[in-house]
């Protein structure tokens, strides 16, 4: 299991930034998937955005589309989520995850605070 960990978060009001960073221990190859989930409090976690391996295409949750970004660099071991116009709403702990070779999310960061006030 590659080991991620993630930079990133803070407190922040609404219409603010922020870009997290999740770095992988090793190279996570073109194949793995790499994604960020998120978790508000007494919610379930929810899928935030995704990227294939070659950063070809992503994949966003309806909430955010339009307002975060991912992307990663493979050379760096690194993707990264910009998040803009953030709300009251995107309030959350965030994980980085990627797939392993059974193409499963076996490999999860350490979980990064973001609140956002009114």
């Amino acid at each position: 299991q590659v080991q991620l960990v993630e930079s990133g978060g803070g407190l922040l009001q609404t219409g603010g930034f922020l870009r997290f960073s999740c770095t992988a221990s090793r190279r996570t190859g073109i194949n793995y998937i790499m994604a960020w989930f998120r978790q508000a409090p007494g919610k379930e976690r929810e899928f935030v955005a995704a990227i294939s391996g070659d950063g070809a295409t992503t994949s966003y949750a309806d909430s955010v589309k339009g307002r975060f970004t991912i992307s990663r660099d493979n050379a760096k071991n690194t993707m990264f989520l910009q998040m803009n116009s953030l709300r009251p709403d995107d309030t959350a702990v965030y994980y980085c995850s990627a797939t392993g070779p059974s193409g499963s999310y076996e490999s999860w960061g350490q979980g990064t605070q973001v609140t956002v006030s009114s």
